[in-house]
């Protein structure tokens, strides 16, 4: 299933982006793409499993300092040597006579080399971590939704292809129900020529093999089968949870069945039923492969 969502994030001295993406597979495969933070990879691949159980899933996570994340700080040395350049000048004013303006600390700390710039204090890891995971809560809610919209509107496409199927097969019951007196007519001629071309055989025993012949013939039980798994394939839309991989075994089983019924059809009416099922069965497989 078909799914993305992103997001933005800034704390503890960092800024970051995420993005999730997934398209349909057949099991669960996640890739990440996360910067080195203790313990991180584990808690996104187990938060990312709870609400996502199917499909190719790609995670990105991208982390900065922020812009403004630097500090100024004192330089000792420099500030000492300040003051005492200030109080030689006071002193060679005063033996000039002159007064000096009384000098504030922010002069001081104006003065180049007294403050420096650089990093801020690294903010704790755990920190950093605890912000992210916090940020990937509201990100996952917004996949999912997005996984959740898809796959109740695949859902109804599904329906509306099981409503085919089940119209499909009862039609195929109404043709093979139609074919039964001429297909009796069939057997009883060829009980006749084969007794006619072949006096001394046994009338029960070929009347056995005929009928055995008919058995083969029947799909009674493939009909059965297809409406049981309508009925299956219906609940498994319904419920709740991922039923992908369910269905998908179901499908297998509808296919099955569509083939058998063409295989035993013996009347070109049912054939066409038969054939009309393998295909609306394949479009509603091709449908499955897209839930989770």
């Amino acid at each position: 299933m078909t799914g993305f969502a992103s997001g933005q994030g800034a704390a503890a001295g960092h800024d970051w982006s995420w993005d999730i993406r997934s398209v349909n597979g057949k099991g669960f495969d996640l890739r990440l793409r996360l910067p080195e933070i203790e313990g991180l990879e584990a808690a996104v691949r187990s938060a990312v499993a709870q609400v996502a159980a199917r499909g190719n899933i790609t995670l990105n996570l991208r982390v900065t300092r922020s812009s403004g994340a630097e500090a100024a700080t004192l330089n000792p040395a420099a500030l000492h040597a300040a003051i005492a350049a200030l109080v030689q000048v006071q002193e060679a004013a005063r033996d000039r006579g002159l007064e000096l303006a009384p000098s504030r600390g922010t002069d001081l700390l104006a003065l180049r080399g007294v403050m420096e710039a650089g990093p801020a204090k690294a903010e704790s890891p755990e920190a950093l971590k605890a912000a992210l995971l916090r940020d990937l809560t509201e990100l996952l809610t917004d996949f999912r939704a997005m996984r959740v919209t898809e796959g109740g509107e695949i859902g109804a496409v599904i329906v509306a292809q099981l409503d085919q199927i089940a119209a499909l097969t009862e039609a195929a019951a109404a043709a093979a129900e139609a074919r039964r007196p001429e297909s009796q007519a069939a057997l009883r001629a060829a009980l006749a020529r084969v007794i006619e071309g072949a006096p001394g055989a046994d009338p029960d025993r070929v009347a056995q093999e005929l009928a055995l012949i008919a058995v083969k013939g029947d799909v009674t039980e493939e009909l059965d089968r297809l409406r049981a798994h309508v009925t299956s394939a219906r609940a498994l839309v319904r419920a709740e949870g991922p039923v992908g991989r369910k269905l998908d075994f179901l499908t297998q089983e509808f296919v099955r069945e569509a083939n058998t019924l063409c295989s035993k059809s013996g009347s070109t009416a049912l054939t066409a039923i038969g054939l009309d099922l393998k295909a609306v069965i394949d479009q509603m497989r091709e449908q499955v492969q897209n839930l989770e």
